[in-house]
Parts: C-alpha cells; structure tokens; sequence
C-alpha cells in the first residue's frame, strides 16, 4: 500500500518567514502577476505551497541581485509560458542580467579599493600624527 502525502501548505506568514520576504512584498507581488495561481482556504487566506516557496527564491535571487521589477515580470510570463521560444529568451534575459551582475562586481570592486585606500591613507595619517 502506497501512502500518499498531502502537501503541507504555509500561511502567509509561513511563507514571508521562510522566504524572507514581508507580507507586503508578497501581496505586492501577486498583485502585479509574479506570484500566481496561490492556493486559497476555504476562508479566502492565501496558502503557500514548497512549489510556491521555490518560485520565492528564484525571485529573491533576481531581485538582491538587482533584476529591475519589468524584467523580473518578463522572466515569470516566460516561465509560465514554456516553450522551446520560452526557453530561449528566457536564457537571453538571464544572461543580460548577469552581465549586469558582473559589470556592477566591478564596480564594486573598484570603489571598494578605493575605499581601502583612503582608510589607508587616513590609518598612515594618524600614526604620523601620534609620532
């Protein structure tokens, strides 16, 4: 005999917990079509499924990583798409925002230089003071 689980479903607070995201950014993202197709109780609460929380990290990776909202939209109407075109274009929007995650790296790697350097400079500063 074979058992079969129920899927356990999260609160949206469960799921702003285990996500990281506030409850506000989640109503905001299934208020403008990020999130979609969110279980409901009986009671009109929202419920969160695992396949819900996974879709979560994947947004929370493009967001800290800088993904504007419209292409962050663009990337979830392609996934919910599918399709080898689907495919293929999601590839290219993943690619040009890892280009840009790299350009801003560097970025960041040169103004951090040069904040070692002037904290350096103020560190040489301050021992020539004192002798």
């Amino acid at each position: 005999m074979t058992t079969v689980t129920t899927p356990r479903l999260l609160t949206p607070a469960e799921a702003a917990e285990r996500s990281g995201f506030s409850l506000d950014t989640l109503r905001y993202y299934e208020r403008i079509g990020l999130l979609t197709s969110i279980d409901r109780a009986t009671s009109g609460h929202r419920r969160f499924t695992d396949d819900d929380l996974s879709w979560l990290t994947v947004l929370r990776c493009l967001r800290d990583t800088g993904m504007p909202i419209a292409d962050m939209r663009r990337y979830a109407e392609l996934a919910r798409d599918g399709g080898p075109d689907s495919l293929r274009d999601r590839i290219a929007l993943l690619e040009q925002h890892d280009t840009a995650v790299t350009d801003r790296i560097t970025l960041l790697e040169h103004q951090r230089s040069h904040l070692r350097a002037k904290i350096d400079h103020y560190r040489t500063a301050l021992t020539a003071e004192r002798d």
